[in-house]
């Protein structure tokens, strides 16, 4: 079972559908036990960092999301649930973060009429280093993306995936057990299903 963790913010409906479809069983709880109980764990969400950092803290949440990941547990964060495994924000003021990884999350800063803020809307992905999370997934696919800010880590290693929007940002890491996409793969039809299922397979398979 993968656990969804649900604290206020984002459309946790859509990715839950999303592995129903794919044949993958999930549970959305905001109850600290039940992601210590799950086989996987799965950090979806939307808005604003310091927002998220302070609903998983009121609901108890953070040690739970972190003894998961030291334990070896698969997770999976979507763009917020990327962000906040960071050490910290500069959003609205600085936030600190989960800090499973070094690095800042950082603003879209360019001088172009061309880009909007935020980014909404298909880009590309340039698979930086093969890993089970894009497994089938072609090089150059679109992905769904929503968000003005952007993870820069502080180790190259951790990067997946790149992509362009007046700059090259991260857009997916991964570590160990630890897989985050800035994108969203729930709104980003059958490639997007892809990638939720083969994190199912992480789970039920290994990696």
């Amino acid at each position: 079972m993968i656990a969804i963790i649900d604290y206020g913010m984002g459309n946790l409906r859509s990715v839950e559908k999303g592995f129903l479809k794919v044949g993958v069983d999930v549970m959305v709880t905001n109850a600290p036990e039940d992601v210590q109980k799950a086989d996987g764990v799965v950090l979806p969400g939307v808005g604003a960092f310091k927002d998220c950092i302070r609903e998983l803290t009121n609901l108890e949440l953070t040690d739970s999301i972190v003894q998961a990941i030291q334990s070896g547990k698969p997770y999976l964060g979507i763009c917020l649930g990327l962000q906040v495994l960071f050490s910290e924000s500069e959003e609205f003021g600085t936030c600190r973060g989960l800090d499973i990884f070094k690095g800042k999350v950082v603003r879209f800063d360019f001088d172009t009429n061309d880009l909007k803020i935020p980014q909404m809307g298909w880009n590309t992905i340039t698979i930086k280093k093969e890993n089970p999370l894009f497994k089938g997934i072609p090089d150059k696919s679109y992905y769904y993306f929503v968000h003005s800010y952007y993870v820069a880590p502080e180790d190259d290693t951790i990067v997946a995936t790149t992509t362009d929007y007046g700059v090259e940002f991260t857009s997916s890491v991964w570590q160990g057990n630890v897989f985050a996409v800035q994108f969203h793969p729930e709104k980003s039809q059958s490639l997007g299903l892809r990638l939720l299922k083969n994190f199912g397979d992480i789970v039920s398979k290994g990696l």
